[in-house]
């Protein structure tokens, strides 16, 4: 009992020191260190690095959006049957899950840059068994390949950005790999259009070369640096992003100190993440996800064509405008996450996402009782822009920004690839289980997506911590007090 006694003496000591003096900077000493650096700081190497490392998530939206426009010409030329050609689209998902549960050990082992440069060559492998296909099984190899690069980009890139990022840009960066994964989804429908399969298989290379190459130009994260004992490169990093005139004495001093204390913490494995200092930042990370997931966004997204059909809109003239919309309100979005804060953006969009699934099950609830049939299809369309639209303004992006901000380093490996797994099962079971449940009851599906995104609020409301404006050592300092 006295050495358990010692134990938790020495945890609340770490736990001290990590909370101290981060959390209790002198608001005019920040005041004065920000009007500072705002003066001498060069962003052009941080803007850069962050457009390297959201091609990244372009390529992640081109693996998610290729099969939808090539399902008939892939089916026909290559004379799939049903359910082959299913087992072509849902392995990506599986690909994807693989890639979440590994990618946090490979980025924290081999850097953020190594785990973007092993998953560029995945999806590049992939893409060029798909555009080789005669059969089945190159075809199906190549797409468990990009789910799998699409797995590691979904938890590395935004953990990238937000590891370079200053806080005053921390939101706005992070929310672009969202932005990126929906225009690159909105590219590959409207290429799709134009272009045969292969060859739209090849576009989705592009994304692949141009992070490559910028990978030899930015620097790595200076937060992994550090952690891995690497001073003249941690510094050297650092300094490349804010630039040669900026002074970076005491971000370095902070995030140095910070590491050095962490290290001295147990090394985290799975089980470890339930241990108190750490539970906080896990319920809110896997929380966020599962909400993401569950309320409804791939079983809508996957069947949208049916869904605007069955309500009477040309299914081409429903795709264009949710793909414009969600791209638009996605970088409205990023615009606007550090002046308003994650949280109230959340409550917005889950309120939306009620709404939308609210005016969407009234108009199946008449379409089946045969009630009002010219409001049918004004209701379809308006409650699927709105989910949509409220989607890509919150619950969209926040989630991947607040979990890449709310692990502390030396867990953020095993703590990012358990959220984003959930992210991933959550994606496969809410499309896997959509057919079923507009079987069981077409309105009743949407009643249900509008119960979780309620649930989602509150949980926002009295769980999720405010993570503008705060560095992340400030944040994870806060999360690990509570």
């Amino acid at each position: 009992m006295a050495m358990e006694h010692d134990t938790e003496k020495g945890e609340t000591s770490l736990r001290e020191e990590i909370r101290e003096p981060l959390i209790q900077q002198k608001k005019g000493e920040a005041n004065k260190e920000d009007e500072f650096n705002g003066s001498k700081e060069d962003r052009t190497m941080l803007y850069f690095s962050t457009f390297v490392a959201v091609c990244g998530s372009f390529a992640f939206g081109s693996c998610a959006g290729y099969s939808s426009p090539a399902q008939f010409e892939i089916t026909d030329e290559l004379k799939l049957s049903i359910a082959e050609y299913s087992l072509f689209g849902s392995i990506l998902t599986f690909g994807a899950m693989i890639g979440a549960i590994t990618s946090g050990p490979i980025a924290d082992f081999i850097g953020r840059k190594g785990a973007m440069r092993m998953s560029s060559a995945f999806c590049s492998a992939g893409w060029l068994a798909i555009y080789f296909a005669e059969g089945v099984l190159p075809l199906d190899i190549g797409r468990l390949a990009t789910g799998y690069g699409m797995g590691v980009f979904s938890y590395v890139v935004p953990v990238f950005i937000a590891e370079i990022a200053p806080k005053d840009l921390r939101g706005a960066l992070t929310t672009i790999n969202q932005l990126m994964i929906c225009s690159g989804v909105s590219v590959a429908f409207i290429l799709g259009t134009k272009l045969r399969w292969r060859i739209l298989a090849l576009t989705g290379l592009a994304p692949c070369v141009v992070l490559l190459l910028g990978l030899f130009i930015i620097p790595e994260s200076p937060r992994w640096l550090a952690r891995r004992g690497q001073q003249k490169e941690f510094e050297a990093a650092l300094r490349k992003l804010r630039g040669p005139n900026h002074d970076i004495t005491e971000e370095s001093a902070e995030i140095k100190d910070y590491v050095e204390t962490l290290e001295r913490l147990p090394k985290a494995q799975i089980f470890d993440l339930f241990q108190r200092r750490y539970l906080l930042s896990v319920i809110v990370g896997v929380g966020l996800m599962v909400f993401q997931q569950f309320g409804g966004i791939n079983g809508i997204v996957f069947y949208l064509t049916s869904i605007f059909e069955s309500a009477g809109v040309p299914a081409d003239i429903g795709t264009i405008t949710y793909a414009i919309i969600q791209v638009v309100i996605t970088g409205l979005g990023a615009l606007l996450i550090d002046k308003t804060g994650r949280k109230p953006l959340l409550v917005v969009s889950g309120s939306g996402l009620v709404l939308g699934c609210i005016l969407a099950a009234i108009s199946f609830y008449l379409k089946e009782n045969g009630m009002a049939p010219s409001a049918v299809p004004i209701l379809t369309v308006t409650g699927i822009l709105v989910y949509v639209a409220s989607f890509s303004i919150g619950m969209g992006a926040i989630p991947w920004v607040v979990m890449s901000e709310i692990f502390p380093i030396n867990i953020k490996g095993v703590a990012g690839s358990l959220a984003t797994l959930v992210n991933w099962f959550g994606a496969w079971a809410c499309s896997y289980t959509f057919n079923f449940l507009m079987t069981w009851s077409s309105w009743g599906t949407f009643v249900l997506y509008a119960i979780i995104n309620a649930v989602s609020i509150l949980f926002v409301i009295k769980v999720v911590p405010e993570t503008k404006g705060r560095t992340l050592e400030q944040i994870h300092a806060a999360m690990a007090a509570s």
